[in-house]
């Protein structure tokens, strides 16, 4: 596990200068967890962590995981067991992908990302991914590769929360309100473990729906926290020209890429919510950047089909 251990994970905490910024006197910064690794970033890097420590505890040689076609969680997955000396399985939503398999890998950065560092890819439908979680389906998997370690999709449970909840340090107790994008809700539900008492956390879902409140209830007690549910711009990996010409003008002004499934939805909606007068004068808020960016090329070319802009990272 020396990979945990070498690779720093404390992130800079870079400002954003912005003239609305500076009309309202409010203070944004990003916290740089996109910095941490080109491909186990931000909050991936942080859910792996101890569940690949836990993994080689056990005496378990492969891990075996879940995701769509362009999951940030599976090209991380694959990338840390190959730095870390694991083997890799990664059950993916989508059976038709593999019925022309070098296709898929030449067009779709992701799952070459992922075939490259040696992840086996098991391509199955989306009524049997649903049984992902359930002791039959995963006996079935177990009868087909042998013993592993399951990391759920996503990368969310304890341990996952427990490295998340090292994303804040002492130095960001200044801050007032802390924000994150929210997937599963295991990251945030780590960050709502480790903030202040005078903190209030903002999620930010990009997903729709009311679930994942219950979905955090699971990992934390404390009440310091919300979520933001009207910027998700569609719902999970949805996006538009507005969204997308804000990222690209937020990364020539602040040189700061984000990603459109997670971090860019969060920024505009701080963005927003500061431009509606949500937070007073003085204010100092910390936003989280969850990294993600390696799912930019697959977008672009979801983008390009449409003969939308492109995303500049």
């Amino acid at each position: 596990m020396d990979f945990f251990s070498s690779v720093s994970p404390i992130s800079i905490n870079q400002n954003v200068v912005h003239p609305i910024l500076e009309e309202v006197g409010i203070m944004l910064d990003i916290k740089r967890e996109d910095q941490i690794h080109e491909y186990v970033s931000g909050n991936k890097f942080r859910k792996l962590k101890y569940n690949l420590v836990e993994a080689k505890n056990k005496g378990f040689d492969t891990v075996l995981t879940f995701g769509g076609a362009y999951s940030n969680h599976i090209a991380a997955t694959a990338v840390a067991g190959t730095i870390t000396g694991l083997k890799t399985i990664g059950i993916i939503r989508g059976e038709e992908l593999a019925n022309d398999l070098p296709r898929v890998l030449s067009e779709n950065d992701t799952l070459r990302l992922a075939s490259d560092h040696k992840m086996q890819l098991k391509f199955i439908s989306r009524a049997s991914y649903k049984e992902k979680t359930s002791l039959l389906f995963l006996e079935e998997l177990i009868n087909e590769f042998g013993s592993f370690y399951v990391i759920p999709e996503g990368g969310t449970n304890e341990l996952a929360v427990k490295g998340c909840e090292e994303i804040l340090t002492p130095n960001d107790e200044i801050y007032d309100y802390v924000c994150c994008a929210v997937g599963t809700g295991g990251t945030i539900a780590g960050i709502i473990n480790a903030s202040s008492n005078h903190q209030k956390v903002i999620g930010f879902p990009a997903l729709k729906g009311d679930f994942l409140s219950d979905e955090i209830k699971k990992y934390t007690n404390k009440t310091n926290w919300h979520l933001e549910t009207n910027y998700h711009f569609g719902g999970y990996g949805k996006i538009n020209i507005e969204l997308i010409e804000f990222i690209n003008r937020f990364v020539l002004e602040q040189n700061i890429a984000l990603d459109p499934v997670y971090t860019a939805k969060m920024i505009y909606g701080i963005f927003d919510k500061i431009k509606k007068g949500d937070f007073t004068k003085n204010t100092r808020i910390l936003a989280i950047h969850t990294g993600g960016l390696q799912g930019v090329s697959g977008m672009n070319k979801k983008l390009s089909k449409k003969k939308f802009p492109l995303i500049r990272i």
